[in-house]
């Protein structure tokens, strides 16, 4: 057999836990409380935020996308001239807080779940990303980026006998 057909099945079968990105300090997290000019500034440098319960908490309660926030943009109505948003244009009272505008319960995998159910899941579910989540409290996270660049590590591991 050659290594290219085992690389796929060996790379599903390996943990989330062992391919997630644990850099946990690093990921872009938001109190549900905090106010949506908070929620704007962390998504002019990411395309996603994590809603965690408080401050200090990692319970996951939810995640806001830029979808999320072009459905705001979005006027309901045609109108003449959408110029520069105000808080008007944007209906801010509906809004104020990161709990207003996020998705509860997001999908999410456990740290012993395979790559290939993760996968499943976000390809069923048609999203780019799955927080690995353990008693509720986010712990990493696994992005469609992430698995490329894990998946181009893991080709190019150098081939051992056996693999031949």
């Amino acid at each position: 057999m050659a290594k290219g057909e085992k690389l796929i099945p060996e790379f599903y079968e390996i943990p989330a836990k062992d391919i997630m990105d644990k850099r946990v300090w690093d990921l872009p997290l938001i109190e549900k409380d905090a106010g949506i000019d908070h929620v704007l500034s962390i998504l002019t440098g990411n395309d996603h935020v994590w809603v965690v319960e408080s401050k200090g908490s990692k319970k996951m309660v939810g995640i806001i996308t830029e979808h999320d926030i072009l459905d705001i943009f979005s006027p309901r109505k045609k109108v003449s001239y959408f110029g520069l948003p105000n808080k008007k244009s944007l209906h801010y009272e509906t809004f104020e807080k990161a709990g207003h505008v996020m998705s509860r319960n997001p999908i999410r995998c456990s740290p012993d779940e395979k790559v290939k159910d993760a996968l499943n899941k976000m390809i069923v579910h048609r999203i780019r990303r799955i927080p690995v989540v353990k008693n509720d409290e986010i712990m990493g996270e696994i992005t469609l980026h992430h698995l490329i660049r894990k998946f181009y590590a893991f080709v190019k591991t150098p081939i051992k006998k056996e693999d031949y």
